[in-house]
C-alpha cells in the first residue's frame, strides 16, 4: 500500500508540474515582452534589407498608389529553360525573324514613348542597361546575320550608336552640330535570332531565342525626318539570356486586366508577339530578300513556318 501511495503521489506531482509548465508557456505567448516582438508600426517602418534586387519599403509619409502593394513583379525570378543535351536534339533549324512594333499586337513592346513611374518601353530598359554597363552588345553585320557575337562593342561605341552628331545648315549658311539621341519612339522593330529544336526526351519543339537586335527608322539628314521608303537600320546584337533578369522585373501593360501585369520576359517566353521570317539556315547562306521581294517574301516566310509545323507533326507516330 505504501508503494502504491508513493507511485500515485509521484504521478500527481509530475502531472501538476506539466500543467504548470504549459500554463507558463501559454502566458508567455499571450503576453510577449515588448522587446521580443515589435509592434505593427515598427514592422512598417523597419529599414529595407541590404538587397539591391528587393524594392525599398515605403516611408510612412509616402502614400500607397493603389488599393494594395504590388509585390508580384518586383520579386520575379527568371525561369531557366529546360536543360538540353546534344544527343537529345533530333531536328534543328535556325530562324531569323522581325518583330514590327507598329502592329497592334506588338504595341506593348513599343509604348510608352516616355517612361513614367510605372511603365517603361523595352528599348528604354535595354538602353539603360547598356549605358549602365549591365548589358553587353555586339557588332551587327548586315552581310552575315549569323555573325553576331564575335566583335563586342566598347562603351564609347555604344554611346556613339545610341546618339549621333550631325551637322545641319542653318538659315545663315553656317554648319551647326546637332546631337540626335536614339529615342524609344525611333524604334520600329526588333530582329530575333533563334533556334528551333525538337527534343526527344520531352517530345517538344522548343524555340530558343539567342540574340535580339533593335531596329530604328532611317532619318534623312537634310530634312531631319524619318525616311518611310528606307529600310530600318539595325543597331547591335544583344545576347538574349543576359537581359532576361531585367525583363522579368519590368511589367507590361495588359489591355484586358490591370491586375494581371505580365512582364517583358513573359511576352517572349510565351511568344505573345507577331513576327515574320526573313531568313532560315540554308546552304547558300542568304536571306530571303536576295531572291524574293514584298508580298512574296511574306509568303515565303509562311511556307517556312508551315514546314516547321509539318516536321513537328511528322515526329509523332499515330
Amino acid at each position: 500500500m505504501r508503494t502504491l501511495a508513493k507511485v500515485f503521489g509521484t504521478s500527481a506531482m509530475v502531472f501538476l508540474g506539466f500543467e504548470f509548465a504549459v500554463a507558463q508557456v501559454g502566458n508567455t505567448n499571450a503576453n510577449p515582452p515588448a522587446t521580443q516582438q515589435p509592434s505593427v508600426s515598427q514592422q512598417q517602418n523597419a529599414p529595407a534589407p541590404n538587397n539591391p534586387n528587393q524594392p525599398s519599403v515605403l516611408s510612412p509619409n509616402q502614400p500607397l498608389d493603389g488599393a494594395y502593394k504590388q509585390e508580384h513583379n518586383p520579386y520575379r525570378r527568371v525561369v531557366p529553360p529546360a536543360q538540353m543535351r546534344e544527343a537529345d536534339a533530333m531536328w534543328q533549324t535556325r530562324i531569323w525573324r522581325v518583330i514590327d512594333v507598329r502592329e497592334k499586337i506588338n504595341e506593348q513592346l513599343y509604348y510608352p514613348e516616355q517612361s513614367n513611374g510605372n511603365r517603361v518601353s523595352l528599348f528604354q530598359i535595354l538602353k539603360d542597361g547598356l549605358l549602365g554597363g549591365e548589358i553587353t552588345c555586339y557588332e551587327f553585320n548586315p552581310v552575315d546575320l549569323d555573325d553576331c557575337y564575335k566583335i563586342r562593342k566598347t562603351k564609347a561605341e555604344i554611346e556613339q550608336a545610341l546618339s549621333s552628331i550631325d551637322t545641319v545648315q542653318d538659315e545663315n549658311g553656317n554648319m551647326t552640330p546637332v546631337k540626335n539621341d536614339v529615342l524609344p519612339s525611333s524604334i520600329k522593330g526588333y530582329t530575333l535570332k533563334e533556334d528551333w529544336i525538337f527534343e526527344k526526351q520531352r517530345s517538344v519543339l522548343d524555340p530558343r531565342i539567342l540574340f535580339i537586335c533593335p531596329r530604328v527608322q532611317n532619318v534623312n539628314k537634310n530634312t531631319g525626318k524619318e525616311d518611310e521608303n528606307g529600310a530600318p537600320i539595325a543597331l547591335f546584337w544583344i545576347y538574349f539570356p543576359d537581359i532576361r533578369p531585367i525583363m522579368a522585373k519590368t511589367p507590361v501593360f495588359n489591355q484586358q486586366n490591370d491586375a494581371e501585369r505580365r512582364t517583358f520576359d513573359d511576352i517572349f517566353w510565351k511568344r505573345q508577339f507577331a513576327s515574320y521570317i526573313i531568313q532560315q539556315s540554308n546552304v547558300y547562306d542568304r536571306a530571303m530578300s536576295a531572291y524574293v521581294k514584298g508580298l512574296d517574301a511574306l509568303l515565303e516566310g509562311e511556307k517556312i513556318h508551315d514546314k516547321i509545323a509539318g516536321i513537328e507533326h511528322d515526329m509523332w507516330q499515330y
